[in-house]
């Protein structure tokens, strides 16, 4: 798999973009479309948003596809809950930080929004893929 990383930046984010992660939920652009601008190059532009904004969208990106680092501290209020949702004919979302013991062993620690297959079809197992759509799963 073809594992591209592509940065955006102003003087507070940069905001970090792993397509191969990317399941296509369209959080990014519905619900932010003066930032990610998917018919666009470059299709993420920080300027004229709230660093804040950003974040808690990045936040709620299901497949981690899109995370963020601070260029400066900001100061926030953390929001720390854990919580599990199931996504309507899609993924496990588990919001929060945990660590996930795979069968060989291997432990793995995920921050903000983790998305778990549900369906069955991933080819990334236990994370989701995106296969849920490609094999029109159905809860």
């Amino acid at each position: 798999m073809n594992d591209i990383t592509k940065k955006y930046s102003n003087e507070e984010i940069t905001v970090i973009w792993r397509p191969s992660l990317c399941i296509h939920s369209k959080k990014c652009w519905t619900n932010l479309s003066s930032v990610f601008k998917p018919r666009e190059k470059p299709w993420i532009t920080l300027e004229g948003t709230d660093t804040e904004i950003i974040m808690k969208q990045i936040d709620q990106c299901p497949s981690a596809a899109l995370s963020y680092r601070l260029n400066k501290q900001i100061m926030s209020a953390a929001h720390s809950e854990n919580k599990i949702e199931i996504a309507p004919n899609g993924p496990i979302l588990v919001h929060g930080t945990i660590e996930i013991t795979h069968s060989n062993g291997k432990k793995e620690t995920k921050e903000k929004v983790t998305a778990l297959c549900r369906c069955g079809a991933s080819g990334n197992k236990p994370f989701c893929d995106g296969s849920h759509r490609k094999i029109d799963f159905k809860d």
